[in-house]
């Protein structure tokens, strides 16, 4: 199973790979915030454990295992994204919030939050519920 860090990389990956096409050192040390080097280390841990096979001066293609696992991540992060929206977290708190918690809910977790936000999506009038006694809750204090 990857640690936190590795998770973050493949997400990065597999997201600049699905939008751009291909992910460059330089690409994913931008989106992580993160020296080159320290890409590269990651890179060959990655490829060292099956994710992706690297090349140095090529690139680096994500394998069978690293794709899935890619877009387990990022549909994790969207999922988190969607439940907060539904639930009112305020838009500018988003993202921070699903980078503090996507690496520690269990999958159980992330199944069963998965679940109540099909919930509230088959019907909008039960997010307009959950968000009314919100409303009633922050008035009340």
């Amino acid at each position: 199973m990857p640690t936190p860090s590795m998770e973050d990389y493949l997400e990065r990956i597999y997201k600049l790979i699905d939008e751009k096409g291909y992910a460059r050192v330089s690409d994913i040390a931008e989106g992580l915030e993160v020296h080159p080097s320290s890409v590269t280390k990651m890179i060959q841990k990655l490829d060292k454990d099956n994710y992706l096979i690297y090349e140095k001066y090529r690139g680096l293609v994500l394998t069978n295992k690293g794709k899935k696992m890619g877009k387990r991540l990022m549909d994790r992060h969207e999922l988190l994204e969607s439940f907060l929206t539904i639930i009112g977290v305020q838009e500018e708190n988003i993202y921070q919030d699903v980078e503090g918690i996507e690496h520690h809910l269990s999958w159980d977790s992330i199944t069963c939050i998965e679940t109540l936000v099909e919930y509230f999506r088959r019907d909008p009038n039960r997010t307009q519920e959950l968000l009314s006694i919100r409303t009633e809750l922050d008035n009340s204090e």
